[in-house]
């Protein structure tokens, strides 16, 4: 039987103490992290970037089938990632949690197992936060912090006509691996003595569960000596991301659609399912790939790249936004959100 401990046999101070006894400082630009009033950072070189990300139990995670650890590590890496969209580095965390007595100490130690692994893996100091106390459930809130050259962050808006429209990795998996623990929670509701199944389906359930940050590209970036003109992170679907790039750089834009990269795995899964991949490509979410403009003359600098894959290009706003199927029609490029997988399983594009 595992052992038990009530968040109240700590109290708050306990709890603080006890969850944040495994911080280990890294970055000497952290000057003093978690113990008193509030954290004080050296100021690394360039400018500072902030970005926060609140997740609250029954609509950001189901912990019918999220893990803890993973919990932790993905509250860490979404963040993270809205760093990297900034062409900036992370460098500082804080995490604050509201959770109910239904949570043992034990729990919560999971839970930060994870943010610490987050932590370990993007180089960055956990210097601050809060807990409460919740009537029901559990909600995160993380705030991370990120320095970049002020001459090399990227906002949504720099995109310009003839720029090509580029992402990173392939999208659509973290959608399809939510479609399958869906499904699978649903079947053990059903007949608890039927064990979830889940195999040959790792790849889009670790995109679901576990996903990571591309640091390593905006690393990359830097090697390239390639400055994005504009950037966005994916965090709801591709269209809706194009479309932020096209209305706050006041252009339009035309996406193909075989060229939006889907792994072989998400494309099965979606057969599976009687989804269209590139529908759940373009309105899934949750992948936390990059999507970036780049000038026509880098395109040598991205060209052959296995993280990278042109997808279009920026036009005039006056051409609109449109998707070229791969049957060469031109649809309108729309961001239709979660409802259209409940509306059809057609190819609603």
């Amino acid at each position: 039987m595992h052992q038990r401990t009530e968040l109240e046999q700590l109290g708050e101070f306990g709890l603080i103490k006890h969850l944040t006894q495994n911080i280990q400082i890294i970055r000497s630009s952290t000057i003093k992290g978690v113990g008193d009033d509030a954290a004080i950072i050296q100021p690394e070189e360039g400018q500072m970037v902030v970005t926060t990300d609140l997740l609250i139990e029954g609509i950001h995670f189901n912990l019918a089938y999220v893990p803890l650890q993973h919990l932790g590590y993905k509250a860490v890496a979404v963040n993270i990632s809205d760093v990297c969209a900034m062409n900036a580095k992370p460098t500082h965390i804080t995490v604050s949690i509201a959770v109910s007595n239904r949570f043992s100490v034990e729990a919560l130690d999971e839970l930060y197992e994870g943010i610490l692994a987050a932590c370990q893996e993007y180089n960055v100091d956990l210097v601050g936060g809060d807990t409460s106390s919740a009537h029901t459930g559990l909600c995160i809130s993380v705030t991370a912090i990120g320095f970049g050259d002020r001459n090399k962050l990227v906002r949504r808006s720099g995109a310009k006509i003839h720029d090509l429209l580029c992402v990173t990795g392939d999208l659509g998996g973290a959608y399809m691996g939510l479609q399958l623990l869906e499904r699978e929670k649903k079947i053990f509701l059903e007949s608890p003595q039927i064990q979830p199944d889940l195999g040959g389906h790792d790849y889009i359930v670790k995109r679901q569960l576990k996903p990571e940050a591309r640091m390593d590209v905006i690393i990359l970036f830097e090697k390239l000596e390639l400055v994005p003109t504009a950037m966005i992170d994916i965090s709801d679907g591709l269209a809706s991301e194009v479309l932020h790039i096209a209305h706050e750089s006041h252009c339009g834009c035309s996406v193909y659609e075989e060229k939006i990269p889907v792994d072989p795995m998400t494309a099965k899964a979606a057969k599976e399912f009687g989804l269209d991949a590139t529908t759940c490509a373009l309105n899934g979410g949750e992948d936390y790939e990059l999507l970036f403009t780049i000038h026509q003359k880098d395109f040598d600098k991205v060209k052959g790249s296995p993280h990278i894959t042109v997808i279009g290009h920026i036009t005039d706003a006056n051409s609109g936004n449109i998707l070229i199927t791969r049957d060469g029609s031109v649809q309108d490029l729309k961001a239709q959100g979660w409802m259209a997988f409940q509306k059809s399983s057609d190819n609603i594009l």
